[in-house]
């Protein structure tokens, strides 16, 4: 009885096996394209902090000298 199962357990197995396979290769490669992305953000917002920093000070630069006018007046 078990061996007549047996073939048909085997190409369930193997089908299965196939669609986690399938499933393994789609998340790596998922996974991947994951890690460029948050590659790619990290760098985005590195520049995005640079960009803030630069604009602070300016802005603090431009308050400075709107004071000393100030004072001056």
């Amino acid at each position: 009885m078990t061996e007549i199962h047996l073939p048909q357990e085997l190409k369930d197995f193997e089908n299965k096996l196939d669609e986690l396979i399938e499933q393994y290769q789609y998340l790596k490669n998922e996974n991947s394209k994951l890690k460029i992305k948050v590659e790619h953000l990290t760098q985005e917002k590195v520049e995005l902090l640079e960009k803030a920093a630069l604009a602070k000070a300016r802005v603090d630069t431009m308050i400075t000298r709107l004071k000393v006018m100030e004072v001056g007046s």
